[in-house]
């Protein structure tokens, strides 16, 4: 009799653990099906907030350009919306003149770090540089902005004469600084994945190290190089707060670095303010040169992803 008790209490056990066990799979089921559902909902985020950004964009640009010429827009030298000059040549050259000095000091030094750190630095030595060097990643624009105007721009007033405080000099130093970081990380981890056997063989037949990282590692490694350096350099592109505070408000026709100038970017902080009534052209302008920026940084985006398909190297 308690040996049948026991039998039927171990039936019981067991079919409770059988009846557990596909509970679980139900559930598991069900979320297996849930997940896919909701990673496609996450997917959908950014793809809906780029489609609604350039919705908007290209609604107040149409607006902008029904009452203002888009050839005169794009060939004008003279940018003043408050009387009604709205030529952004000057807004353009700006903008490629802080990013032409930013890659003129980023590119030889990020470049320079990568090399160092995959090439040379032991493995304690790169994981406290590193990690420092990415921090300049991580300290705000204004920061930037404020040292460009207090510490660069006097700086460089003992050895440029006739700089004024405002000038686009001081403010493409500081943004280059700024992708620093970017260049030399990306560009770092794309050397690390060429194979050592390449460095070897190389090595082997007599070369030095730098002939190793110059010859055989940089061309190894072009794609992801080039990459990096143009994903930093629509990074500068786009910089805002570093040129609002250290290169003025001055929107001049002009390439001398040592003049104040005006970025697509710093309009953009000047015309969005409280003094722009809404609906006015001014407002409109705003988002007319905010699609010429987008088109900048889509162009360099597109450049960067052409050229890391056309000259990747695969081991």
């Amino acid at each position: 009799m308690g040996k049948a008790l026991q039998n039927e209490a171990m039936n019981i056990d067991v079919q409770t653990m059988i009846e557990n066990k596909r509970k679980k799979k139900s559930v598991s089921g069900k979320l297996e099906k849930l997940i896919p559902a909701f990673l496609f909902l996450c997917a959908a985020v950014s793809v809906l907030t780029t489609a609604g950004i350039l919705f908007t964009l290209l609604r107040e640009s149409i607006t902008f350009f029904s009452t203002t010429s888009i050839v005169d827009f794009y060939t004008g030298t003279q940018w003043s919306p408050w009387t009604g000059h709205f030529g952004v040549l000057p807004l353009i050259t700006g903008t490629l003149l802080i990013t032409l000095i930013a890659a003129i000091v980023a590119i030889p030094l990020g470049l320079m770090s990568a090399i160092f750190l995959s090439e040379y630095a032991s493995d304690r030595t790169r994981k406290i540089i590193k990690p420092t060097l990415e921090v300049l990643a991580g300290i705000p624009t204004v920061v930037y902005g404020f040292f460009a105007l207090t510490f660069v721009t006097p700086l460089l007033k003992n050895i440029v004469p006739g700089l004024g405080i405002f000038n686009a000099l001081s403010a493409g130093i500081v943004v280059g600084i700024m992708i620093i970081p970017m260049i030399a990380s990306l560009s770092e981890d794309a050397m690390n994945s060429v194979p050592n056997s390449l460095r070897e063989g190389a090595l082997a037949l007599g070369a030095t190290r730098l002939e190793v990282a110059m010859k055989v590692v940089l061309p190894a490694a072009f794609s992801g190089i080039v990459a990096s350096i143009v994903l930093a350099v629509s990074r500068a592109i786009g910089e805002t707060m570093i040129v609002v505070i250290a290169a003025g408000a001055s929107p001049t026709l002009t390439f001398d670095p040592t003049r104040s100038i005006q970025t697509l970017t710093a309009f953009i902080v000047q015309g969005a303010t409280g003094d722009t009534t809404f609906g006015s052209t001014i407002y409109y302008s705003i988002y007319a040169v905010g699609a010429t920026l987008f088109v900048f940084t889509l162009l360099m985006n597109m450049l960067s992803q052409y050229i890391s398909r056309k000259f990747k190297e695969e081991y």
